[in-house]
């Protein structure tokens, strides 16, 4: 465990930027009115030390990402009530709590409190602290619920993540996309900064990109080539060489390229979608340097490949790469090797060693034993870009982290209970990690 950090309002620095919503009144109202209780019982100068732990790894595992440790000591730095929260309070409260307590609040600081934790992005292992808390008994029980809210999803959360990252493999990338369904804004970004810390290489969140300094990817969805209907549709048909700067029709160059190609890959031209090849001339226009192609919207094998092999042969004659190309819907393990196949095809016959090993993404639904299952079906996806699964943590939706009391005024207290797991280890104590000969971790111990 790291050794404690004390905060001191006249060691502190510039506030550390943080969401808005992560304030002392995040809490439970029994964190408040135990304040009071305590207040008014004058244990104002009793010191307490909690442990923050959780009892169970998550999705019947054996191990735990420890994340949320930068959110909380940003909650530290930030802890205040404002005028505003204690006006709150006096009309919230009952009206015999006594105004004196409501002053007491509003001069309550962390500066006694001090953190110890492991750290974050560590292997952990259930009933062994993350976390020790020691201060002032009133501030550091107010200091509870938010900060098992600021751990709970994040340790989940990171935990998911390399449970994907083991069954994907290392030489697979990982792209999480689960903004669109996860559990609110805050839920989104959070998603999206701890699958990062669980070993996510990117995100298509460009607002987490952006404050968390995360790779941000994406291509383009079915919408965009369900707006064109016909080649006739092409607006800006030209793009200029990339080393020459000379100018070239990409449309004329796209439609040869798919007439040559159609033999080779047993296709008839005359059945791959017009719509579908016009959106993407018009796309490699804009991204020629990043040209990612969706090949599903209408059919993978008879259209797509053909299509997107057109393109990026085309922007291959102008001195561009193609990056590759995303299937989001049928039989992935299929289709990623018929992907594969095709594009080994055309890098043999004009020998173009670097089209063979175009990029393949997949995403549709994925989990964790989509992966596994896919592993064993020998795919040839280079990417999985996943996002329900892993944002709502569906096959667990809650860590179950707890906030205990082990020792106050230097005596250890326990929680008794019927339920073994809820009884508590009392006393103050001190995480540290054993390893073997051979270097390798062994256990934590307290």
């Amino acid at each position: 465990m790291a050794d404690g950090r004390t905060f001191r309002t006249e060691d502190r620095r510039k506030r550390a930027r943080q969401n808005g919503v992560v304030q002392p009144l995040l809490t439970d109202l029994y964190q408040i009115t135990m304040a009071y209780a305590y207040w008014k019982s004058g244990k104002i100068n009793d010191t307490a030390v909690f442990d923050l732990y959780f009892r169970k790894n998550p999705f019947q595992g054996e191990f735990t990402i420890f994340a949320g440790l930068e959110e909380c000591l940003k909650f530290f730095e930030n802890f205040h009530y404002s005028d505003s929260d204690i006006e709150y309070l006096k009309q919230t409260l009952p009206q015999t709590i006594e105004p004196e307590f409501f002053v007491f609040l509003r001069q309550l600081t962390v500066e006694d409190v001090i953190l110890s934790a492991i750290d974050e992005g560590s292997v952990a292992f259930p009933r062994i602290p993350l976390m020790r808390v020691e201060g002032p008994l009133i501030i550091v029980q107010l200091l509870e619920t938010t900060m098992l809210t600021l751990v709970n999803y994040a340790s989940l959360m990171a935990t998911n993540a390399a449970r994907y990252r083991l069954a994907a493999g290392k030489h697979i990338s990982l792209l999480e996309f689960g903004l669109r369904r996860a559990q609110g804004p805050d839920g989104g970004l959070s998603a999206s900064k701890y699958s990062y810390v669980g070993g996510f290489d990117g995100t298509s969140n460009v607002l987490a990109g952006k404050l968390y300094n995360i790779p941000v990817n994406g291509t383009h969805a079915h919408a965009y080539v369900t707006s064109f209907s016909d080649l006739s549709e092409l607006k800006t048909k030209v793009l200029a060489h990339r080393s020459t700067g000379v100018l070239h029709d990409m449309l004329d160059l796209c439609t040869q390229w798919r007439e040559k190609l159609a033999p080779l890959l047993s296709l008839p031209a005359s059945e791959a979608s017009d719509g579908e090849l016009a959106a993407w001339i018009s796309f490699a226009i804009a991204f020629p340097t990043g040209f990612m192609a969706l090949v599903d919207t209408y059919d993978v094998r008879r259209s797509g490949l053909l299509n997107f092999c057109a393109v990026a042969m085309a922007l291959n004659d102008l001195d561009y790469r193609a990056l590759g190309i995303r299937i989001d819907s049928g039989d992935l393990a299929y289709l990623s090797k018929l992907a594969r196949s095709t594009f080994e095809k055309v890098a043999h016959q004009y020998n173009i060693p670097w089209f063979a090993k175009l990029k393949i993404v997949a995403s549709n639904d994925i989990n964790e034993d989509t992966i596994l299952s896919l592993n064993e079906q020998g795919h040839k996806i280079d990417c999985f870009g996943i996002g329900t699964h892993l944002v709502t943590c569906q096959r667990q939706p809650a860590l179950g982290g707890v906030y205990k009391m082990v020792e106050i005024n230097g005596t250890p207290r326990i929680k008794l209970s019927q339920d073994v797991m809820k009884v508590t280890m009392p006393g103050k104590k001190t995480a540290y990690r054993l390893y073997g000969a051979d270097g390798l971790l062994a256990e934590w111990e307290s």
